[in-house]
């Protein structure tokens, strides 16, 4: 269990076969109905038009995590007050083993198997998964949304199949974020820097149309890095939104405080 502290804190924080047609951020006059390419900027729009609206959010989930040392297999619940704090609490056999509160400024947790507990910013978690990383980009990433604002980024658009995919490359960083052709819900965000040999991408397999937002229904986190790779695969039970959440956290006494390097 050593790691999944690690993997708390982030929580709990991923290319088909046809052929690839470029465009720029205008959509192409000559394509088909069907194949017509539209331009990034509306792609992005019709992306953020979607339904957004909740006040908290409670979910209920089954989470496994694999690295070159181990695989495990839990049960986390996340709770999400929204642009403000996230809890996670996870459990094995019905034993709280780990929790994590995740805020703006600061990140915190805790694990029982070692008793240690870390208190800090995002610095060295972002340099241990190798992206950087902030709560708005952990929050966006469990609600199946980029983790970047998309609309302050230039991007080229490529049709694959049934999705676009718009790609960026700026400071030896390439992003792309891949949208299915209906609702433009997020499919894949996948971040290279092909210089560090670093790798981070978030799979979303399918999405759930509830009232107040379309939310994923499960997620693949897939992390490469020289030291190894890490993945993460968390299946949502139940979803509830908009009740009044408790957020308890405390350390127990006793245990270390350790410091990410």
């Amino acid at each position: 269990m050593k790691n999944w502290s690690y993997l708390l804190a982030v929580i709990l924080l991923i290319s088909c076969k046809s052929k690839a047609v470029l465009a720029d951020a205008k959509d192409s006059k000559n394509a088909t109905n069907n194949e017509k390419m539209m331009s990034s900027d509306k792609i992005i729009q019709n992306h953020y038009n979607n339904k957004n609206e909740f006040s908290t959010l409670y979910i209920r989930s089954n989470a496994k995590y694999k690295d070159v040392n181990q695989s495990q297999n839990v049960s986390a619940e996340i709770k999400i007050k929204k642009d403000e704090k996230i809890l996670v609490s996870i459990r094995f056999l019905g034993i709280t083993m780990a929790k994590a509160l995740i805020t703006p400024n600061q990140v915190k947790y805790y694990e029982k198997m070692n008793g240690t507990y870390f208190e800090g910013d995002y610095q060295s978690l972002s340099q241990w998964l190798g992206t950087d990383l902030d709560f708005k980009k952990v929050q966006n990433m469990l609600l199946g949304e980029p983790i970047d604002d998309m609309t302050k980024g230039n991007y080229t658009t490529v049709s694959i199949d049934k999705f676009y995919k718009l790609n960026n490359v700026e400071d030896n960083t390439e992003k792309s974020f891949s949208f299915e052709t209906e609702k433009y819900l997020l499919k894949q965000q996948q971040i290279v820097q092909a210089e560090k040999q670093r790798m981070f991408e978030v799979n979303y397999s399918n999405f759930q149309d509830f009232t107040s937002a379309f939310l994923p229904s499960s997620l693949f986190i897939n992390a490469v890095q020289k030291k190894g790779k890490t993945e993460i695969s968390i299946d949502y039970n139940s979803i509830t939104f908009n009740e009044e959440l408790s957020f308890p956290y405390s350390v127990p006494d006793g245990y270390d405080r350790i410091f990410i390097k």
